[in-house]
């Protein structure tokens, strides 16, 4: 009978605490509801204000980024604060666990710090040709953690920007030209002027290819079964691979249609028969 008792004080306890409490529980799903809004309403307004103003596309993205953690984090206190927890205590809390992610997350602190960094100095912006930590890419999204990469296969890569910050990266659209290096072997036999002027007027004949620097070429090697020619040009990049594509396949049927030799490695194998 006294159990039976004990269990009836903790059910009137609960429901009296249950009906003390409801007032702030109904404010605090009141304020998580309107506050999602509000923040959603305030990402739609900065993304506007940045295409209205047309700023770098990887500002809006990272500025985005950081003002959505950022309110994120302010509803979770006011939540959290309206449901009974005291400021202080609120505080102290979140200080301490302040402290202990940090510690266990230096490297997203280390990725954060990176994404400033490249926001700041911009070695890349989005839409560029990167080679970066053994990956190559257009840049997709630069966000506060980690940059977007979408390869030649279509792939996603996404690289921590700490790395991305602290290591090489060859940005292939900094500059508005590429200089194409193309080498070429021909056979000893083969007459080298005629092969220059093949591949000279190769160039001269694609629109894509730049007239000033004027292409050049010139003999890189004498290689052991072939005198290798080397041919430089210019071009843009939006049709920098067009260009290369074409005379690349433009040097063999050329050189075939004029007889010159583009040597490949052979093996001669020779049988000794025993009596």
């Amino acid at each position: 009978m006294e159990k039976f008792t004990s269990y009836e004080e903790h059910l009137d306890n609960f429901i009296n605490w249950f009906w003390s409490a409801l007032p702030n529980l109904i404010m605090a799903i009141v304020l998580l509801v309107v506050g999602t809004y509000l923040i959603r309403f305030i990402n739609r307004m900065v993304r506007k204000f940045f295409k209205a103003k047309d700023y770098d596309a990887s500002l809006e993205t990272f500025t985005q980024s950081l003002i959505s953690i950022g309110l994120k984090i302010v509803l979770f206190v006011l939540v959290i604060t309206q449901l009974g927890v005291q400021s202080s205590s609120l505080v102290a809390i979140i200080g301490a666990a302040g402290l202990a992610i940090g510690l266990a997350l230096q490297g997203s602190l280390s990725n954060f710090a990176g994404g400033v960094l490249i926001l700041l100095f911009k070695p890349f912006k989005i839409g560029d040709f990167i080679s970066a930590q053994g990956v190559d890419g257009t840049v997709k999204e630069i966000s506060i953690f980690t940059t977007k990469l979408t390869t030649f296969g279509n792939q996603l890569a996404i690289i921590p920007n700490g790395q991305l910050s602290n290591n090489n990266i060859i940005n292939y659209n900094a500059e508005d030209t590429r200089r194409d290096k193309i080498d070429v072997g021909i056979g000893y036999g083969s007459n080298i002027k005629k092969a220059k002027d093949i591949m000279l007027a190769i160039c001269t004949e694609n629109e894509n290819i730049l007239k000033d620097p004027i292409p050049e070429v010139y003999v890189g090697e004498l290689g052991d079964s072939s005198v290798d020619l080397t041919l430089r040009f210019w071009a843009k990049n939006d049709v920098f691979w067009a260009a290369h594509f074409h005379v690349m396949e433009e040097i063999k049927h050329r050189f075939d249609a004029e007889g010159i030799e583009i040597p490949f490695p052979q093996r001669v194998m020779h049988q000794v028969r025993e009596d």
